[in-house]
């Protein structure tokens, strides 16, 4: 048997005639099977999926009858009995839907590989397969069928790339043509249009169709073209000059030889590779072997020790298998990492997926976003990885293996699309694991590695000059690359004879005289010896001390922690005059790496040659002397970047500080350990704004503890109240007593900011209580109470439970600002109130005053973020007034400026948002079309897109609903209430239920409908910041009540209907929507024609009256 699920559900006999399947119920059972093939379902996930969450009085005896019938249809073999549930006994290629991913896939690996033939006819074959909606009889089809929906746009375009590569892109158009109109700013699409376009020899319409496309995007969603476009038409307006293969000339009969058509240039591959500085040498068979392992093992893990090129070997494995992963080879380097807990961290970083955060939307918006937002890098991960395929490489695992395998067990086991391949001195010990044990060298591959690293030492160097003496140095140095390295460095000034003998003395002096062979890891030894004997002193204090350093360093850190204050000391005393030429001749001895940055040079120590350096650190007796100066170096680096991460410079600071991030948490962790308070309160609180942007959670939640527990508790007295004009990060410590004393408070309330994103801190009677104690150290007459952490003083407020006094206590903290001449803590205030007041109170004309001024000075000091967190607020306040142009035009300015701060994964939440807008706006096509997109796209970042994908599907359940699209949106709906985004806080299924309710009103059913709206209102009182959503989800909700009240058609209902108008007449803060206000106006016609135009208005005056607390309550009678 076969079946069908990419269309209406079919079986097929092996003849191929169709088996006769009568009932929706029994082909949406069979869809359910088929989803899974060869799998067992449980009864329950059965049921949820034939009858859509509205199961018959005796589920699974309906289950088991419709099962029954099943297996009459398609035979009882087909149909197995497993543990609480059934299985489809099939292989997944006897289901379309598993061949279509298969053979799309073959197609697109063909067509990488040049076969376009087999690319054709996969890809061909595979689109044959697709007959419709796919699961159409399937009542949650919703969820599941976007997937096969965007593997059918992938197959598309990959078909139509196809063509374009074999000379029939002018055929093509028409249908590349179609897909560009019905996906505007996919980028991809629009991209091989173009491309097909001027391999047609069309280059003007090429040109054409890119101004298009950026119009496009920079109307829709203020963006510019990515990269591939952008290169697309750098090659449009300078286009390469082919070769010319024709003679001059040529008989005046003969035909012109047909020339080999260029082939589109394909897009770069996504990842971070990095570029190599030599060759690679030797290692084809392992190349290979490993390539093959991958196929067959989704973790390979190369052991073998320091020195065998491990890492090489990786970089040139994932070079080699990039084609195979369509989400890119992603390399995380591991040796920096110091702390096994930041391994997560560090991964992220390497996936590129450290953005800026912005805090996009209102107060509720945010503190829904941050619940839904992984708290665990681990899981952040997994949730992003969970519909990606890549190759993750993760780079030397051996000092944190217990951190490396358990995230590799949490991707493999949560992404069935992640490969891992780990390099190691020992296996991972995970299940699965394929370890691939590295061998040295053999004699050919290794002398081609010292004819390759000599020459580039002494050029003209050849290994056939003393073919004995090459062979000797390798097999005296067991073909361990890193020894062939570094010995061929000294072949700049020694013969190969002289290099052999000088070896065979190292090793005879070792081995008190033996001639045997070495253990490897001894032979490494004796060659970095013998390296660190032939280095000058300068050299040598130089390259041990260079050990403190955490993921490199560039020449003015090195100056500084390498070189000695007084350099009029000792021997080994080293003047910071003298650094640059050391790390000059130490990269040329190959000891120390170099990279070439936009910033200049930045210098790296290979693992082995590290762990080398650290053991002559300790011998000498320098690690303390020069701990303290690195601890002092990056104390004061990060002290004074941290106020250019709020001007002008951001953009380049962050990223400044991303390279030096493993030496700041080195700088702290030696201050911690070394119990340095000061030290440490200064490189924590001075980081703490680059974590804030950058979302750094591991290190917001373990430092400021771990510092804070290294002083006394700052709230445990009342607070002297002393005037402070400069705060603990003005100047280097020591901090008099009264700054100590605010830096202690500022720790104490930055770890518990750090942790206010878990539901736990507004139960704990600690936190609680600190509330209190915040709000009384930070009054307004105190300099202090304008700068951080005296921003933070709502923060009190909030941990004290008066959310009935924040107003007051944000007005107290902008007017602060304002008295001691604050300008960005006062941008920072203002924004930060307009987005709170525009969710708790109607100052809509204070906030719109707020955002436009936070505009202003953000724009002054030149801060993007804070400008693109202003516009953000501005858009909310404008939409609240109903000035809908404005709040599209400040949406699509904050777009553009998200995109340019690296915050990408916020786009998809500002694009839902710009939807919305646009549909209240009058454009109802665009702002639906808008709103599917920013779903879309989110999907792809997964929760890290903060809700977006979840918010975005409410919004269109309501376009949906109020269009009578009803199927549709209770398949949205169904599927939000099945699966809650990850975090999100239990409250939420309420407001799905509300949903729900309403689009069974709409259907009909507006008893069922006020069932679930009551359980909504029940819902709501279990969150501890109820009080904060209250007064705008509240208000919310009565539209939907309004409705069903009205549709139930009672006299009672009829009555409360009319004083919910009333209510939210009164109440509501916000601009209603037009489509909104239409429903409310009919359910006012109706009602007023029921009850009389008297009577109407009687109720309709007296619901005016009436409080948010009476109004909220009435939603919760029974009608």
């Amino acid at each position: 048997m076969r079946y069908g699920i990419l269309g209406t559900t079919t079986a097929y006999r092996d003849d191929g005639t169709v088996v006769p399947l009568a009932g929706v119920r029994l082909r949406a059972l069979l869809a359910a099977l088929a989803l899974s093939p060869g799998r067992g379902r449980s009864v329950g996930a059965l049921i949820d999926d034939v009858w859509d969450g509205d199961p018959p009085a005796d589920g699974p005896a309906a289950l088991q009858a419709l099962v029954g019938r099943l297996r009459r249809a398609v035979g009882h073999a087909a149909v197995g009995s497993v543990d609480g549930g059934y299985r489809l006994i099939a292989g997944p290629d006897a289901v379309d839907a598993y061949r279509f991913q298969r053979l799309v896939e073959e197609g697109g690996r063909a067509l990488a590989d040049g076969d376009t033939a087999k690319a054709a006819e996969a890809l061909d074959t595979a689109l044959e397969l697709w007959r419709g909606p796919v699961m159409a009889d399937l009542p949650g089809r919703a969820a599941v069928a976007p997937r096969y929906e965007a593997l059918r746009l992938d197959a598309r375009k990959l078909r139509a790339g196809v063509e374009v590569a074999l000379g029939r892109a002018e055929q093509i158009l028409p249908e590349l043509a179609e897909l560009a109109a019905a996906h505007p700013v996919n980028e991809p699409v629009q991209a091989l249009r173009i491309r097909a376009l001027r391999e047609a020899g069309r280059t003007a319409d090429a040109l054409m169709a890119y101004e298009e496309v950026r119009r496009e995007l920079a109307d829709r969603l203020g963006a510019d073209p990515g990269p591939e476009l952008k290169a697309l038409h750098a090659e449009l307006l300078n286009p390469r000059r082919e070769p010319q293969n024709e003679p001059p000339s040529r008989p005046q009969n003969e035909p012109p030889r047909q020339q080999p058509r260029r082939l589109p240039q394909a897009a770069a591959a996504p990842g971070n590779r990095r570029p190599r500085l030599t060759s690679f040498v030797g290692r084809e068979t392992d190349l290979d072997m490993i390539r093959t392992d991958l196929a067959a093992a989704r973790l390979v893990t190369v052991t073998g020790p320091g020195g065998t090129g491990k890492t090489r070997l990786s970089q040139e494995v994932g070079d080699l298998v990039a084609g195979q992963w369509p989400d890119g080879v992603w390399f995380a380097e591991l040796a920096p990492v110091e702390d096994s807990r930041t391994v997560p961290e560090a991964v992220l970083t390497a996936l590129g997926l450290r953005e800026t955060l912005l805090h996009s939307g209102t107060a509720a918006e945010q503190a829904l976003a941050a619940e839904s937002r992984p708290k665990d890098p681990g899981r952040q991960l997994a949730e992003y990885c969970a519909g990606r395929e890549l190759l993750l490489v993760l780079d030397n695992c051996e000092h944190v293996v217990g951190a490396a395998a358990a995230l590799a067990e949490q991707l493999l086991t949560h992404c069935p699309g992640v490969a891992v391949l780990a390099t190691s001195r020992e296996p991972l010990g995970v299940p699965g694991e394929l370890v691939r044990p590295l061998d040295p060298l053999p004699q050919p591959p290794a002398l081609r590695l010292l004819a390759d690293r000599g020459a580039a030492a002494r050029p003209g160097f050849t290994p056939a000059d003393d073919p004995e003496a090459a062979a000797e140095i390798c097999r005296r140095l067991d073909g361990l690359p890193l020894a062939i390295e570094l010995a061929a460095a000294r072949l700049r000034g020694l013969t190969p004879r002289q290099l052999a003998d000088r070896l065979d003395d190292r090793f005879r002096i070792l081995t008190g005289g033996s001639r045997t062979v070495l253990p490897r890891q001894q032979t490494l030894r004796a060659v970095v010896d013998w390296s660190w004997e032939l280095l000058t002193v300068l050299e040598r204090v130089v390259l041990r001390r260079l050990a403190v350093f955490a993921g490199g360093w560039d020449l003015s850190a090195a100056e500084a922690v390498c070189g000695d204050p007084d350099a009029s000391g000792g021997a080994e005393t080293v003047d910071p005059r003298d650094i640059v030429a050391a790390l000059a001749s130490l990269v040329d001895k190959s000891l120390v790496l170099t990279d070439l940055t936009d910033d200049g040079a930045r210098y790296r120590m290979l693992e082995t040659i590290g762990e080398y350096a650290a053991e002559r650190l300790d011998e000498a007796g320098d690690r303390p002397a020069v701990e303290r100066r690195h601890i002092t170096y990056f104390r004061e680096y990060i002290r004074t970047v941290d106020p250019k991460l709020r001007g002008p410079e951001q953009l380049v600071w962050l990223d400044r500080l991303e390279r030096e991030h493993d030496n700041l948490r080195a700088a702290i962790r030696r201050a911690v350990e070394a119990g340095d308070e000061q030290e440490a309160l200064v490189l924590t609180l001075a980081a703490g704004w680059f974590w804030e942007m950058r979302n750094y959670r591991t290190e917001m939640n373990a430092w400021p503890a771990a510092v804070m527990a290294m002083g006394p508790d700052p709230f445990a007295v009342p607070p002297a109240h002393v005037p402070l004009d400069r705060g603990p990060l003005d100047a280097p410590p020591p901090m008099p007593p009264e700054q100590l004393e605010e830096a202690r408070r500022w720790i104490r309330i930055a770890d518990v900011t750090a942790h206010m994103e878990d539901q736990d801190v507004w139960a704990d009677p600690a936190a609680r209580e600190l509330g209190p104690a915040i709000v009384a150290a930070y009054p307004p007459h105190l300099p202090q109470s304008s700068t951080r952490p005296g921003l933070m003083r709502m923060v009190g407020g909030l941990l004290a439970g008066d959310f009935d006094g924040l107003a007051e206590l944000l007005d107290e903290t902008v007017e602060s600002c304002r008295r001691h001449g604050r300008v960005w803590e006062l941008a920072y205030a203002l924004q930060f109130r307009a987005k709170v007041l525009n969710d708790v109170t109607d100052r809509l004309d204070s906030s719109m005053m707020d955002v436009r001024e936070a505009r202003e000075l953000f724009a002054r000091v030149g801060d993007d973020w804070g400008l693109a967190e202003a516009l953000s607020a501005e858009a909310e306040a404008a939409a609240n007034g109903g000035e809908w142009a404005r709040a599209a035009d400040c949406s699509r300015q904050a777009i553009a400026l998200a995109g340019k701060l690296g915050a990408h994964q916020h786009v998809p939440l500002l694009m839902v948002r710009l939807g919305d807008v646009l549909y209240n706006a009058g454009d109802p096509a665009e702002g639906e079309r808008l709103i599917r997109a920013g779903i879309q796209d989110a999907e792809r970042f997964g929760v890290v897109a903060g809700g977006a994908a979840y918010y975005g599907r409410v919004l269109l359940t309501t376009v949906l609903g109020r269009r009578g699209d009803l199927d549709e949106a209770h398949a949205l709906v169904d599927g939000m209430r099945k699966q809650l985004p990850t975090g999100m806080p239990s409250f939420v299924a309420g407001l799905l239920d509300a949903l729900k309710g309403w689009l069974l009103g709409l259907g009909g059913d507006p008893e069922g409908g006020l069932r679930l709206h009551r359980g909504t209102i029940v819902h709501l009182d279990d969150h501890p910041m109820t009080s904060i959503f209250i007064p705008r989800v509240g208000i919310m909700l009565i539209p939907p009540a309004v409705t069903l009240l009205e549709r139930l058609a009672r006299p009672e209902a009829d009555r409360r209907a009319a004083l919910l108008i009333g209510a939210h007449d009164r109440l509501r803060p916000t601009a209603v929507g037009p489509m909104e206000k239409q429903s409310l106006d009919e359910s006012a016609a109706v009602l007023r024609e029921r009850l009389g135009p008297a009577a109407y208005n009687a109720l309709y005056a007296e619901g005016e009256r009436l409080g948010l607390e009476e109004t909220v309550a009435l939603m919760r009678e029974a009608p």
